[in-house]
């Protein structure tokens, strides 16, 4: 396992800052694939030399630049970071220096680059989410114009923008793609697989309940297996059946606008977002302009699939999560489960999957290193219906500003390639289990290590992965409406309002906002109209008459018949279809 280590004791000392040349050849090249890369690359070894050839030579007029890029803080960027931007700059004769800060600093500093046209930084790696607040705004240079045009002899002609699997979240309606992704992960169910194959655990939860435990295809399910396990003696400890996070936080909204609601059957049919209304509950026209987020302008935000999945939300934080959970940000709440006390986590992020295979999960993995738990998809709520998206999927994403000098932008661009390029991804892909290329998900290497990965591989290569995407482009401007979300379900979180009260307030803040950008202008063509307000009868009527969905009435009874299936025949179902 030692080749998946951040970097290699050759390749640190190869890349660290005092050993970049000024200059560049094949030769620091050669250096960075025999000590970093070897056979962890879907190219072969001819292959890798006539890629970094390429490189060296698109940089040659660019050489003796110095540029400046920010990630947010994750494993994946610090191996961009710390291993691949000096083997850039050793290769290629431009200096690159990757800075890593907090997303929400990373979205801070890209604001403010927006609004004052000072080059902070010449290029952002910032997620996809954003993606409609870039095409409005058209502050960012689409890439498909530059790749034809200033960018072109700086575009790597096996760039192969097909093998991204997740190009289609920073594609807006034009047809036209503004981002890159250099990284992504999804949301899962997880659960303890050890414990839910146990024969005695299984006979106790089917004499209780009446059916099989395994992984939940509904909330149903999912209740029914927190509530069985809550409070259960497991291997000498107490244990509970879920676990999540509420204090009033401003990543308390990431735990929401990542497709909670859609999880629940909020917003309507289609991927990789609903449409005409998205997960968040925002409905847009057929000229793509924002017209409403309150159910009384055809939007969802406050409609009863949301208000559904917000007191859900709250209900199981009380009920059967650690009672410590409900003052837990993101952060605290997130190394809990490694702790080997949970059952199992609707809304757990494939990006602690490093953590859990590491040093500090003992508790949750078996003494040859194999994982006791596997992540499996979503259950989905009550008003979910087949064709809506399932689940979120962070894409971090290249992203170059308007406001960033041409031979900067150019410079910034062959590094975003670099750290995305055929010849590094499976290997950066091995330390920070974020895929975006379909050659890495598939390559040899992933097929030995699955087994250590308790479902990841098996998820990202079956045809369930098209469900999970992340914020689409019915959101005007991310920044300005991202921030609401914490606020109000906070509010809810403490008990200062019911669920419907939160999203009717919620829902009345993102208008407030939409009003100001329509009135302003500043969107163009594609800014917000906000529609004239009726009744929900009638946009019922109207989703009926269209085809569509959202908004949904509310339904009668908000439980359904649970179902769980077998983990290993949820598996062997992929491997057929492939």
């Amino acid at each position: 396992m030692r080749r998946y280590l951040l970097a290699s004791t050759a390749a640190a000392v190869l890349m660290g800052a005092a050993t970049v040349p000024a200059w560049a050849d094949m030769n620091a090249a050669r250096a960075f694939l025999d000590a970093e890369i070897g056979d962890l690359s879907s190219l072969s070894r001819a292959e890798q030399e006539a890629e970094m050839q390429w490189f060296i030579d698109a940089a040659e007029p660019l050489r003796g630049m110095e540029i400046r890029v920010v990630s947010e803080t994750i494993t994946t960027h610090e191996y961009e970071s710390q291993v691949l931007a000096p083997a850039f700059s050793a290769i290629t004769g431009i200096r690159v220096t990757h800075d890593l800060i907090s997303e929400g600093d990373v979205v801070e500093r890209l604001q403010s680059q927006m609004q004052t046209a000072e080059n902070l930084y010449d290029m952002y790696i910032n997620d996809s989410d954003l993606i409609g607040t870039h095409w409005r705004y058209d502050q960012v240079r689409n890439l498909t114009d530059f790749m034809a045009g200033d960018g072109a002899d700086f575009t790597n002609p096996d760039l192969d923008l097909d093998d991204f699997v997740g190009l289609s979240f920073t594609t807006a309606p034009d047809g036209k793609v503004y981002q890159l992704p250099v990284q992504q992960f999804a949301n899962l169910y997880w659960f303890r697989y050890d414990w839910f194959t146990d024969p005695e655990i299984m006979a106790e939860f089917e004499a209780e309940y009446g059916y099989e435990l395994g992984v939940p295809v509904n909330w149903s399910a999912y209740q029914d297996i927190a509530e069985f396990f809550t409070g259960k003696q497991i291997d000498g400890r107490t244990v509970y059946g879920h676990m999540d996070y509420g204090r009033k936080d401003p990543s308390l909204g990431w735990r929401f606008t990542d497709a909670w609601l859609s999880m629940a059957g909020n917003g309507d049919r289609g991927l990789p977002n609903g449409l005409p209304v998205d997960e968040w509950g925002i409905r847009v026209n057929e000229a793509g302009q924002p017209v409403g987020s309150c159910v009384a302008r055809g939007g969802d935000t406050n409609g009863p699939a949301s208000v559904y999945a917000i007191q859900k939300y709250l209900d199981w934080l009380s009920a059967y999560a650690p009672p410590e959970a409900q003052g837990m940000n993101f952060s605290e709440s997130g190394p809990v489960p490694a702790q080997g006390g949970i059952a199992q986590q609707i809304f757990w992020y494939t990006a602690f999957t490093a953590d859990m295979v590491g040093e500090g999960a003992t508790a949750v993995l078996n003494e040859d290193g194999t994982p006791k738990w596997r992540m499996a998809p979503s259950p989905h709520g009550v008003y979910w219906v087949d064709g809506m998206k399932l689940g979120y999927q962070d894409a971090g994403s290249v992203t170059l500003m308007q406001s960033t000098p041409l031979d900067r932008a150019q410079a910034a661009w062959l590094y975003g390639q670099f750290i995305a390029s055929k010849t590094v991804d499976v290997k950066k892909s091995h330390v920070g289990l974020t895929f975006i290329r379909e050659s890495t998900i598939q390559h040899d290497s992933f097929t030995e290590r699955a087994p250590l990965l308790g479902g990841l591989i098996e998820f990202y290569r079956s045809p369930a992965r098209v469900q999970w995407s992340p914020t689409g482009t019915n959101v005007p401007d991310y920044p300005r409406l991202a921030q609401l979300w914490w606020q109000h379900i906070g509010d809810a979180s403490s008990g200062e309002k019911t669920a419907q009260e939160a999203m009717d307030a919620l829902c009345a803040e993102q208008e407030a906002v939409m009003a100001r950008l329509q009135a302003a202008g500043v969107q163009g063509e594609y800014g917000p109209m906000l529609n004239e307000e009726q009744s929900l009868e009638y946009w019922v009527e109207q989703a009926a008459a269209d085809g569509t969905l959202a908004p949904q009435p509310k339904k009668d009874n908000e439980e359904e018949e649970p179902i769980t299936i077998s983990y290993d025949e949820l598996i062997q179902s992929w491997a057929a279809i492939q």
